[in-house]
């Protein structure tokens, strides 16, 4: 379900962005009264879609060609950060909430059971962003041959 809603997020901040940049143009168009009116076509919005950007342009800079083995590559990333994941929590989360689900509730193993936590914790995040920020969006650039790759800033 959170895949879900950050899915859903995603496409309302880019309903958001591509209606902010072309309701003003159409309507200083309109109040004009000028003839031509400049709307945006399909494969301009569908390109802004899967492109790894919140901010509607009607063309990005493009590369000239798809580095396929940079993208296998990024998708390996990605893949090892998955079992490292799943490795952190088999190993280092999964047996400290098992011992404590067999103990009585007290405020010492709760405080115990937290702080053993923290750096698993701290490692699924660092995952988290090198895979999806880092592996995830630099791919999907490539293969959008996306030129502003500028995902830190």
């Amino acid at each position: 379900s959170a895949l879900l809603l950050a899915l859903q997020v995603r496409l309302v901040m880019k309903a958001h962005s591509f209606i902010r940049e072309n309701v003003p143009r159409v309507l200083s168009s309109v109040k004009d009264k000028s003839g031509t009116v400049h709307i945006p076509k399909i494969s301009q919005y569908l390109y802004f879609l899967f492109a790894p950007t919140l901010i509607y342009r009607d063309n990005y800079p493009r590369n000239p060609t798809i580095r396929w083995g940079y993208v296998a590559t990024k998708f390996a990333q990605v893949l090892g950060s998955l079992f490292y994941a799943y490795y952190i929590f088999v190993r280092l989360c999964i047996p400290q909430f098992r011992n404590s689900s067999q103990e009585t509730f007290n405020l010492r193993g709760l405080v115990l059971c937290i702080f053993n936590s923290i750096l698993p914790g701290v490692l699924i995040l660092f995952l988290v962003f090198f895979a999806f920020l880092h592996c995830w969006l630099n791919a999907f650039a490539e293969m959008l041959r996306f030129a502003d790759r500028m995902f830190y800033k």
